[in-house]
This record gives C-alpha cells, sequence and structure tokens, in this order.
C-alpha cells in the first residue's frame, strides 16, 4: 500500500517551535498543517 504523507509545500510561513537537540526538528501550526492538507 503506498500512503501519500505530503503533497503540497508551504512557502513563507512562519514558525511556531523548534527543538535545538533534534536536527530538522520544527513545529508548525496545526490550522497551517490542515489548510495544505498535510497530514500529523
Amino acid at each position: 500500500m503506498i500512503r501519500t504523507m505530503m503533497n503540497a509545500k508551504i512557502h513563507r510561513a512562519r514558525v511556531t517551535e523548534s527543538n535545538l537537540d533534534y536536527v530538522g526538528s520544527i513545529t508548525i501550526d496545526e490550522n497551517i498543517l490542515d489548510a495544505v492538507d498535510i497530514l500529523l
């Protein structure tokens, strides 16, 4: 089974949280993720 996990790209969004101890860790507001149909 193939499941699409990300089908959109977010440009010019504000990062709401980050974890400096984890490379690549950011938090993006759930409302933005819902608006572009990206799964959590």
